[in-house]
């Protein structure tokens, strides 16, 4: 390497005989840190706390793995199409991770956060709930009125309650975790019944969204934590896929019912007449 020119970096550096992380060396960070706790380091450059590193193990085995999902379905073809690439069928699987599945944990965190950086002094002293009350009350009336969808506000499944979400309301106070974006997002879901005019659950992936902000994640980056969870449950899938295959009858299924359509006749149904 020239004199003149470094490419920096405060993770990992290897020589013929070490490996450091973070500074440290990797034997050392083996025996002292779980996954989680490095993971929070690498991407904040600072320790958590118990209760972070506790917070956000929940977040990430909440997001884990919700069964036969899309993103599941495709690791599972691709694994199916490429049994010798591993690699490629769980990519298929992160792919997926999108505004439908996976994206509500950022979107939903960054709605918040545009909301809580414009207040000053939310910890000198906290709002009460009232006040947070009020707050939401201002923030779902103007979603309202840009029809705007409030990110992680409903779920196509959970019409009661997303369980996640009073468990991980829990851990967060427990812990010494709950801020702003979690009190805004439960706030949100006291009051906007009477603004929307129906109820809505907190879903689980948005709660997901409001913890991670709540504990000192960068907002851009909270989907990725979102795809380090589901990357996880993936595997999972695929240990199951070799234990129990479905792939061949999914792919069998939509074969055996593929209808043909003449494209004269699709094209006129999409008005290209």
């Amino acid at each position: 390497m020239s004199e003149d020119q470094g490419f920096p970096t405060s993770l990992g550096m290897s020589t013929t005989s070490t490996i450091t992380l973070l500074g440290e060396d990797i034997a050392d960070l083996m025996a002292t840190h779980s996954l989680t706790e490095l993971v929070y380091r690498m991407v904040t450059l600072r320790p958590p706390t118990k209760g972070q590193a506790r917070l956000l193990d929940a977040c990430l085995i909440a997001l884990a793995d919700h069964g036969f999902t899309p993103t599941a379905i495709a690791a599972r073809l691709t694994y199916l199409s490429a049994p010798d690439s591993v690699q490629g069928a769980l990519a298929a699987g992160l792919l997926g991770g999108g505004s439908r599945f996976l994206g509500v944990t950022e979107d939903c965190g960054e709605f918040l956060h545009e909301v809580v950086e414009t207040f000053d002094g939310l910890d000198d002293p906290p709002p009460t709930s009232q006040a947070w009350d009020e707050i939401a009350r201002e923030v779902v009336a103007e979603a309202k009125a840009e029809h705007r969808i409030i990110p992680g506000l409903g779920h196509p499944v959970h019409k009661e309650q997303d369980p996640r979400t009073p468990a991980l309301v829990e851990i967060a106070a427990e812990e010494g975790c709950y801020g702003p974006h979690l009190a805004l997002f439960e706030a949100i879901g006291r009051v906007h019944p009477e603004i929307l005019g129906r109820r809505l659950v907190l879903n689980g992936a948005g709660v997901v969204g409001a913890a991670l902000a709540d504990i000192g994640l960068p907002i851009r980056l909270l989907r990725g934590f979102a795809l380090l969870a589901r990357a996880a449950g993936l595997l999972g899938q695929l240990a199951e896929e070799e234990r129990m295959p479905v792939a061949r009858d999914i792919y069998d299924l939509v074969e055996e019912n593929a209808v043909f359509v003449d494209p004269t006749a699709a094209r006129e149904e999409d008005g290209d007449g």
